[in-house]
């Protein structure tokens, strides 16, 4: 592949709801360009986008592929993303090394949940965008009540730019509101003149007017000319739409037929007219070395410095670190350094990837994206000079809350599988594993259900270790609600010496719920020596890590030995100890000990119309609404207190609510009673176990 220089440059990703056609619309692209003779299909499993295993299988994007075009003299770096939301880190990743997006609207499913998405994401990178309505081809498709739609949802930046000429169900050409000109199409990529529709003339007539005003709010002498019933041409048209999708204040509509590979030239003649090259985007990073501002701003003749957004991992294709140069020219032979881990990283080769497929490339000046292989630098991690060392901030990746216990299926591959979940780790930060010691498992988190069942596959076919998963146990605690006076008396004879450890104690709330134990001791006389009061403490000390009512830790225990007894021969601190744990076990157990479950501070973001459902479903989970408060866009953010057992499965329930529009997130709170049901289910489900 050739070497562009910055100004020839253009980063797209494409964003859009699961299925809306974002695989098919690059396959199309590519085929119009002239990379491919024939167009992939996602049903087929023969696309460029989607070469994985699991995608080829569930017939879905999984993960992020990078595929550059060269268009015009343009070399178009198209980053095609998943839509299904449990592949968010992915997307997150890819909009982040982006300067401008293409959000895919299937035209049979119109605006959808992954729509809204898209244009959020947008809008917090600060992104401009263009939206194509796909599946023009397909029947009953109403390209006006999707604009209407977008136009009710997003107000004036929507500004169509195509009128879609259909013949019966069928795509056959189109109309430029810019030229007030119709063309139909005639073969790939080509198009002839034809006569204006009668029946959307009034259309164009709307979508002119739509366009003009957009025109004229470019500038204040457009706007005067506007008001006075000036006309602008076609020149001053294109250029104020330029400045006016740069700024975000218009969003141009187009429309396609990507299985059809119909208005494709457009979309890649918008995509280099309209979007901006890298250097017409500022980026600032930090000298790690001063301190001071480093105003990257994909200048070639700058100090190098590239981030690093995307880690692949395969058995067969090796280790490739996806960066996007943010200044200077990144050679095959250069020295960088990465500030965050001190170490130098030698690149031996430069590779652009097409899908899976890597092209050695010489060098990659500032804005391209490409990748080097092999290197020991992470997803988030910036390369520079280690005269001019930068760090760049990392992209904001979202947390995970789903989450399973998984167990090795053979015993004996438990390494193996911490292995291979780590390489899984590298390329995924949704994607994390926690040793919960305290309820012997460990926990595999993910953004859902659909996610970690990836990553189960994933085990099986690449790295061939296998797990189950389950519901994890619940982190519950004990504690004890009354006081107990209790005695007990350790003694043993078996020849020569025996044992003996003789305690009286009495057992209390001690009001201190983030202490195991407080032990104190008012023993009178010396009825126990003091040199066993550390052996009394030890067994209280060890009592307390498995509690008598259900093996849980025991908090908020006050422990004090009053009295007792010893023998000159026979006592020792191992009979102590003894005497000491039975009679806690004993003195907990007469205390009216209950547990305590843990409990979350869950927070909810839902469109308005959800809320009713979400607090009513919220309250058969046990918990209690805290406060509501309007979030924006017409979103309100319920805050509550839920017991954390009752949210294993929200995120699905949550999705299927709100058609996958709300969010989830929480933190721990703090520990109350378990009700008396739940109590007697998990006494009875521990002791089963045991």
């Amino acid at each position: 592949m050739n070497v562009y220089t910055t100004d020839k440059i253009r980063n797209v990703v494409l964003l859009g709801h699961g299925g809306s056609g974002k695989t098919s619309l690059v396959e199309a692209m590519a085929n119009v360009a002239g990379i491919t003779s024939r167009i992939g299909k996602v049903t087929d499993g023969n696309t460029i986008s989607d070469y994985d295993k699991e995608e080829i299988r569930r017939k879905f994007s999984i993960h992020t592929s990078v595929v550059p075009i060269e268009w015009k003299d343009i070399k178009i770096n198209f980053l095609d993303t998943p839509g299904f939301f449990d592949f968010i880190g992915e997307v997150e990743e890819a909009v982040a090394v982006a300067d401008a997006a293409i959000i895919v609207v299937s035209g049979k499913a119109g605006v959808e949940v992954g729509t809204e998405k898209a244009w959020e994401l947008c809008e917090k990178n600060g992104l401009p965008r263009m939206i194509v309505v796909d599946e023009m081809d397909a029947e009953n498709v109403n390209y006006h009540k999707i604009v209407e739609e977008l136009t009710e949802r997003y107000g004036k930046e929507i500004v169509p730019f195509y009128i879609p000429i259909r013949e019966g169900d069928k795509l056959v050409g189109y109309v430029n509101i810019a030229k007030k000109a119709a063309r139909k199409f005639a073969g790939a990529g080509k198009r002839v003149e034809c006569d204006m529709p009668a029946d959307l003339e009034d259309d164009l007539e709307a979508y002119y007017d739509t366009m003009m005003e957009a025109v004229a709010e470019t500038d204040d002498e457009y706007m005067d000319r506007y008001f006075d019933g000036d006309t602008f041409t076609l020149e001053e048209i294109i250029g104020a739409n330029k400045k006016s999708v740069h700024d975000g204040a218009t969003v141009p509509v187009t429309m396609s037929s990507n299985t059809e590979v119909l208005n494709i030239h457009n979309i890649l003649n918008d995509v280099i007219e309209l979007f901006p090259a890298p250097n017409e985007k500022k980026l600032s990073g930090k000298n790690d070395k001063t301190g001071a501002e480093f105003k990257a701003d994909f200048n070639p003749q700058a100090a190098k410095s590239a981030y690093v957004f995307k880690t692949i991992v395969d058995p067969f294709m090796g280790k490739y670190s996806l960066i996007k140069v943010c200044s200077g020219v990144i050679k095959s032979d250069d020295v960088l350094f990465n500030a965050a881990t001190g170490n130098e990283e030698k690149l031996s080769k430069l590779y652009v990837l097409r899908g899976s497929k890597p092209e050695e490339v010489s060098e990659l000046q500032a804005g391209d994206i490409g990748a080097i292989g092999k290197a020991s630098c992470a997803t988030g991690d910036t390369l520079s000079t280690k005269a001019e060392p930068i760090i760049f901030e990392k992209a904001e990746i979202s947390v995970p809350y789903f989450y399973q216990a998984y167990t090795a299926r053979k015993k004996g591959e438990e390494d193996k599988i911490a292995q291979a979940l780590g390489k899984l780790m590298d390329e995924d930060l949704t994607l994390r594993t926690v040793n919960d010691a305290e309820n012997h498992q460990t926990l595999l988190y993910g953004m859902g259900d659909q996610h970690l069942s990836v990553v189960v596959s994933a085990l099986k076919e690449k790295y061939k270790v296998e797990i189950d998963l389950a519901t994890p146990r619940v982190a519950f605690r004990e504690t004890l609600r009354k006081k107990a006076d209790v005695e007990y008396k350790y003694k043993k004879q078996s020849g020569g010496h025996g044992q003996y450890g003789h305690v009286k104690m009495i057992f209390e709330p001690s009001g201190d719920m983030e202490t195991p134990y407080v032990f104190e001791q008012t023993v009178v006389g010396g009825t126990v020596p003091k040199n066993y009061y550390p052996a009394v403490e030890k067994g209280i000390q060890e009592s307390v890590g498995a509690g008598p009512l259900a093996g849980y830790p025991v908090v908020g225990v006050k422990a004090n030995l009053y009295d007792g007894s010893y023998h000159p021969v026979d006592s020792s601190e191992m009979a102590f100890k003894t005497a000491s744990i039975q009679a806690f076990k004993k003195g907990f157990m007469e205390a009216n000990p209950v547990l305590l479950e843990p409990i979350e501070s869950l927070t909810v973001i839902v469109p308005n119309d959800y809320t009713g459902d979400v607090m009513g479903d919220l309250n058969k989970r046990r918990g209690r609404v805290l406060g509501m408060n309007p979030a924006g866009n017409g979103k309100t953010e319920i805050v509550a207190d839920v017991p954390m057992m009752e949210i294993f499965n929200y995120n699905t329930d949550l999705r299927s609510m709100t058609g996958g529009a709300g969010v989830y997130s929480y933190e721990f709170a703090r520990y109350e009673q378990a009700p008396a049901d739940v109590q007697e289910r998990e006494v009875a489900n521990r002791a089963a176990e045991e």
